[in-house]
């Protein structure tokens, strides 16, 4: 085999193994919670696994994660939900002491290029609330439909009429 084309087929294998990325990392206040949302785009079926942690006074404390083990301090405060393309954190009772650097890593099952991680500053002051619709927008399909939908039922309760 040609060894240039033996470098070629090498790279394209690696790009692609590689099976998420995260895309956006955001967060918000949902009351007295604090929400920190993961967004990733994802290139294979395979098993996510996450960590949040939060690094404060140069040391790392890992909140909820599915990699390693969750500090005591975090474990009956925080939980995460997944969607489609999303991983949220939640961490209820949130207060200044909980402010810091913010990481989310992501790693999928058979990935051998390496987690994705991604850090955000949570300043507590500096928070927005939390948009009431933002996680019916994650999924945009369902609303496409409502819209698509409704001449259809305007058209019905017209001719109930």
């Amino acid at each position: 085999m040609n060894p240039t084309v033996g470098i070629a087929v090498i790279l394209t294998v690696l790009q692609a193994a590689h099976c998420q990325m995260i895309k956006d990392l955001s967060a918000c206040l949902l009351g007295q919670s604090l929400r920190v949302d993961c967004r990733y785009e994802n290139k294979t079926n395979n098993p996510l696994t996450y960590e949040f942690s939060i690094t404060k006074d140069n040391r790392k404390h890992v909140i909820h994660s599915t990699i390693s083990v969750s500090e005591n301090i975090y474990r009956t405060r925080a939980n995460v939900t997944m969607h489609k393309n999303l991983v949220c954190l939640y961490l209820q009772s949130f207060t200044t002491s909980d402010e810091g650097v913010y990481m989310c890593e992501l790693k999928a099952t058979n990935d051998y290029t390496g987690n994705q991680i991604k850090n955000i500053t949570v300043i507590k002051d500096k928070l927005e609330k939390c948009a009431g619709f933002s996680l019916l927008i994650q999924n945009t399909s369902w609303l496409l439909l409502l819209l698509l939908s409704l001449p259809l039922l305007q058209a019905v309760d017209f001719v109930s009429l």
